[in-house]
């Protein structure tokens, strides 16, 4: 009948995309409001575990907002070649975003433990290492008073050697 094949002449076909949020949480916006250009709609526009965020005006995506594990060292320590980010997540492995004497940069925490207590023996004044990511294994970079070296965390226990 001709209800019947006006009904099947507007048939129309649906489909449904589900977006999904990836996980994590977008980095806190800084004051004011950033470029009023957006780079994505939603999570599923940004690339690997990227999250669309909003800069007060506009979309970017961006590594979702992580602390990770760890203080940040002196910002004297850190070097001027070191990228810059806005928080950990932008931050390779375990390197944290940390404030510099130029802003921020990733950068390795410092190694647990403490330096020694300087001896008031001869004190080079040559520096092997900057922070503790110069020094190999557990080792921490520490002054002797006058220069920076590697060398073993200060376990708290007194060494005597019996010659």
């Amino acid at each position: 009948s001709r209800k019947n094949l006006l009904f099947s002449s507007f048939s129309v076909a649906l489909s449904c995309v589900y977006i999904t949020a990836k996980p994590g949480k977008c980095p806190p916006r800084s004051s004011g409001n950033g470029s009023c250009t957006s780079s994505c709609k939603n999570d599923s526009n940004c690339p690997n575990n990227e999250k669309c965020c909003s800069n007060g005006c506009g979309l970017y995506c961006t590594a979702p907002y992580t602390v990770k594990p760890g203080q940040c060292p002196n910002p004297k320590n850190i070097p001027l070649s070191a990228e810059s980010c806005s928080h950990d997540g932008q931050c390779p492995a375990t390197k944290k975003c940390c404030p510099t004497t130029n802003g921020h940069a990733c950068s390795e925490p410092p190694k647990p433990g403490k330096c020694p207590p300087r001896s008031s023996g001869n004190r080079s004044c040559t520096s092997s290492c900057k922070n503790d990511s110069n020094c190999p294994n557990n080792e921490k970079c520490c002054s002797n008073g006058c220069g920076l070296y590697c060398t073993a965390p200060y376990t708290g226990m007194c060494y005597c050697l019996v010659s």
